[in-house]
């Protein structure tokens, strides 16, 4: 089987498929998390991996940067791979003053400035929000574990340089968490078609302080995301 964008076997995806942005955080995720992990996709560039994680298996794949790059991907992983479970796992840019860098986001819902979900929704506003099974399992792991989590909205932006300079005070005063460029369509798409999806978030950059991690500080944090996720995932 293939599709335009996955040239992977019919059953070359485990039901459960992580989704970071960058293809080689995907080969990231799989050496470095995953016993026995295949390369299952190499169109693009856009690489697919799929291997397991305490026994469990477990697959993961780019899904490049913004909703229309990500919808591609999960749409072709859903209906032609019967993947059930899409969780993102990306950075972010906080807005909330409670935020700092480090810290981890799950994104109980996403706003937007895309029309994709109101393409989806017959002109209306749709309630673009994660999978209450899938928030759950992460946001019990990182109780056990200790872990600090903050659960809200986040804002999925289809400009990553924005010319709109008073963006992130709006933002900040309606309770956004942090801003991100995949959740919403991910969300919106997944409740099209029947599928389950979580964006987890690791803040890499804060907006309103001009505070950032470094490259070194970007890795460890996104490790640990990864970990906490798969953990709660297989577990």
């Amino acid at each position: 089987m293939s599709t335009p964008h996955i040239n992977a076997a019919a059953d070359a995806f485990a039901p459960t498929v992580l989704l970071p942005g960058d293809p080689l955080r995907a080969q990231h995720i799989a050496e470095r998390f995953f016993s026995n992990p295949e390369r299952v996709n190499t169109v693009r560039g856009m690489y697919g991996y799929t291997g397991s994680y305490r026994g469990q298996r477990i697959s993961v794949m780019g899904s490049g940067m913004g909703i229309p790059s990500c919808s591609i991907y999960a749409t072709e992983l859903i209906r032609h791979y019967g993947v059930q479970r899409i969780v993102r796992v990306g950075t972010c840019g906080a807005v909330h003053d409670d935020l700092k860098l480090g810290d981890l986001v799950l994104a109980l819902s996403a706003s937007t400035d895309s029309n994709v979900n109101r393409m989806r929704f017959a002109g209306m506003d749709f309630g673009a929000g994660a999978s209450y099974p899938l928030l759950r399992a992460v946001a019990d792991r990182a109780q056990s574990a200790g872990v600090p989590l903050h659960i809200g909205n986040v804002f999925s932006t289809d400009l990553f340089y924005s010319p709109n300079t008073g963006t992130t005070d709006t933002l900040a005063a309606m309770g956004v968490l942090a801003v991100e460029m995949e959740a919403a369509g991910l969300y919106g798409l997944a409740a099209e078609l029947g599928a389950q999806a979580l964006t987890v978030l690791t803040v890499s950059d804060h907006l309103r302080h001009a505070a950032h991690m470094d490259a070194a500080q970007r890795q460890t944090g996104v490790d640990a995301m990864t970990e906490l996720t798969l953990d709660a995932l297989c577990g």
